[in-house]
């Protein structure tokens, strides 16, 4: 199977304009291998050939090997940071405050945002631009219905004001939250970024990628932000060394451009 894994990142490439050379070789190639066997593959150019004309396969694929888990205000104290010092901040130098939710798989990262920001702002001064290379994940977002679990930390009267249950135990967004997020389809590796963002939000999506990636991305977030903008990373994404991007840190996980002025 290893032999024909070069074979097909070059079709995946030419299908889809994913570059796999671009995510870590051994983790992105045992994932794979591991989805190709449970469809019954042992050779990933047969692979290819089911999922080419399998649509349904075809978005299996793309979902797992994209890696979408997700939950409201995951890691709730991080954003904490951003509904009391970082938003505020922003607020108090432009009353237009533009996010930008990048890899944003099934939604619960930029509603959790529009909540947010519904707290401070009135709901129709609200845009929030959410991204995914996923059409499967972004259709899942736009529907806007999740399981119970993934909303285990949204504030009592949030969760009471936004959602309603389904009669098949799901709760959906309302449609007032839903109408002031943008979603759009997004390769970080290659489309062009959306630009002067006061907060850029990925988390939880640097880790599948190489160093150089990584470097590259990083590097385009920077440019992407307002001179006061903000990026907000994953738990496990720590920038080494952010200077080299123009960064620096202002608090864990959030770093600003060199000359920010932003405190946190």
């Amino acid at each position: 199977m290893a032999d024909s894994y070069e074979q097909f990142k070059e079709k995946i490439l030419r299908k889809t304009g994913i570059n796999l050379t671009l995510y870590k070789e051994a983790q992105m190639k045992r994932r794979i291998s591991s989805l190709a066997s449970r469809n019954g593959f042992n050779d990933l150019l047969e692979y290819f050939k089911f999922i080419d004309n399998d649509k349904e396969k075809f978005n299996e694929f793309i979902n797992f090997m994209t890696i979408n888990v997700s939950e409201f205000f995951r890691n709730p104290e991080q954003w904490k940071i951003v509904e009391t010092k970082l938003f505020p901040a922003f607020l108090s130098k432009n009353k237009d405050i533009k996010v930008w939710s990048a890899a944003c798989s099934t939604g619960e990262e930029p509603y959790t945002i529009t909540m947010i920001l519904s707290t401070l702002l009135p709901l129709n001064k609200i845009t929030v631009y959410a991204t995914d290379i996923d059409d499967g994940a972004m259709a899942k977002a736009k529907a806007g219905v999740y399981i119970a679990s993934s909303l285990k930390n949204v504030p009592t009267e949030l969760k009471n004001k936004y959602f309603k249950k389904n009669s098949d135990g799901k709760f959906e967004i309302s449609n007032e939250i839903k109408s002031r997020v943008q979603f759009k389809k997004h390769n970080l590796l290659k489309d062009p970024y959306i630009d002067k963002c006061d907060l850029i939000v990925c988390r939880n999506v640097m880790i599948y990628f190489t160093d150089d990636a990584k470097n590259e991305i990083y590097q385009k977030f920077s440019n992407s932000l307002k001179p006061d903008g903000v990026l907000f990373v994953g738990s496990t994404e720590q920038i080494i060394s952010p200077q080299q991007f123009d960064l620096k840190s202002l608090k864990t996980f959030f770093y600003g451009r060199t000359n920010s002025n932003i405190k946190l």
